[in-house]
């Protein structure tokens, strides 16, 4: 047996550099459930050799064949992702946090551009990503790539603009992406006054972590979704409190990459 070399641990090291940086664009999309998935059946079809259940594992075995040949096809946005990635030289960048401070200014900033909002009785969609990503959620829309301003929410939510009648979406203290489509909550119970912006903010914090507000145009009432639960009738310094908390939690405020 060949000695074990400095030159074959570099080539693991690489290799699991780039598995793991693979897994972190990954994170947050429906990749993540398939991957589950194919775990799952790679364990029973072991299990299956081990126990000698020769039609199991001949089943098992076609059905793996299968998988993996689909597998470019089931991955293409996220092989997509990574290769953006590796072309914007993101590869070999890392997530940053904020710091407390630079939480509080983006709090600060989303809480007086809601209460503008909610005393204009202007809807709005306002997603905070956190650990989960909201990726193919953020393709849906405009990206924008914006630092986050009063000013700029107040815009991109005016009744007249092409952007308002989707979510915007944050990460860190930027505004990634505007007019985002997100999915919609199956719940049946849901009051009949809550509409299609009340079902989106429940829908997306159903599948992520991401903390959502809504505005009521036709209330003014202001809202949050947090794992799939709806908090209603905000006022500035609930909503605040609320904010501050929940995006100071273990770190979850991801500022972007940087090298």
């Amino acid at each position: 047996m060949p000695a074990f070399t400095i030159i074959d641990a570099l080539d693991v090291i690489i290799i699991a550099f780039f598995i793991y940086k693979l897994m972190l664009i990954m994170k947050g999309t429906r990749a993540t459930s398939i991957i589950k998935g194919l775990a799952v059946v790679f364990v029973a079809n072991a299990f299956a050799r081990f126990a000698r259940l020769r039609t199991v594992t001949w089943v098992l075995t076609q059905g793996t064949t299968v998988m993996l040949v689909a597998l470019p096809v089931v991955f293409y946005p996220e092989l997509r992702r990574a290769l953006e990635h590796l072309g914007r030289g993101q590869i070999f960048s890392r997530l940053t946090s904020l710091d407390p401070q630079e939480t509080r200014q983006v709090v600060e900033a989303v809480v007086r551009a809601v209460h503008l909002m909610a005393q204009g009785r202007i809807g709005a969609l306002i997603v905070f990503e956190r650990e989960i990503g909201l990726e193919e959620y953020i393709e849906s829309g405009v990206r924008l790539e914006s630092l986050i301003s009063t000013e700029i929410l107040l815009n991109i939510f005016s009744p007249r603009t092409p952007l308002h009648d989707g979510a915007v979406i944050i990460r860190g203290d930027r505004i990634v992406a505007a007019g985002s489509l997100l999915p919609l909550t199956d719940k049946v119970t849901l009051p009949t006054e809550l509409g299609t912006r009340h079902r989106a903010a429940l829908g997306v914090t159903e599948v992520s972590d991401a903390i959502v507000i809504v505005v009521s145009e036709e209330t003014g009432t202001i809202s949050t979704t947090i794992s799939g639960i709806l908090q209603r009738g905000h006022d500035d310094n609930s909503l605040r409190t609320t904010l501050t908390n929940e995006l100071e939690k273990s770190g979850s405020v991801l500022k972007g990459w940087t090298r």
